[in-house]
């Protein structure tokens, strides 16, 4: 038996500090093995009540209820990821500038915030730059 403690000029037991540390990491654990049962009776529920019937109509991939022609490799102009990861650049710029505005509200983080987001939207201001210069935000 582990020897007690003395807090506060009050004996603190070990196994009750331990016995309180788990207990509050068993209702998380009692929560995710309810979801994980919810997430089993419900795929369980959908296999059992769901009609199996298979045709050669139905086993054949399709794209928007139109029937495959020719073979299922197609060429992709890589200009369209571009334009992608373009607009996700900017969305995180977004992402990034909302919360400094409210940083930069708050008393005495104003200057700090203030050249650290210019830095920030300087690197953005060369990637584009960067991208235009490459004729990437030309479409043709």
């Amino acid at each position: 038996m582990p020897e007690p403690t003395v807090v506060d000029a009050t004996v603190v037991d070990p196994t009750v500090v331990a016995a309180d540390y788990f207990q509050s990491y068993s209702v998380v654990g009692l929560l995710a093995v309810v979801g994980v049962l919810f997430v089993a009776v419900a795929f369980g529920a959908g296999r059992l009540l769901r009609p199996v019937v298979p045709t050669p109509e139905k086993l054949l991939t399709y794209e928007c209820g139109v029937d495959p022609v020719g073979e299922g490799w197609a060429h992709t102009q890589v200009r369209y990821y571009v334009y992608a990861f373009l607009y996700v650049i900017f969305a995180v710029d977004s992402i990034f500038l909302f919360p400094w505005a409210t940083v930069f509200a708050a008393p005495g983080y104003g200057a700090a915030t203030l050249v650290e987001m210019f830095i920030f939207l300087g690197f953005l201001a060369v990637g584009l730059l960067y991208a235009y210069k490459k004729g990437v935000l030309t479409w043709t």
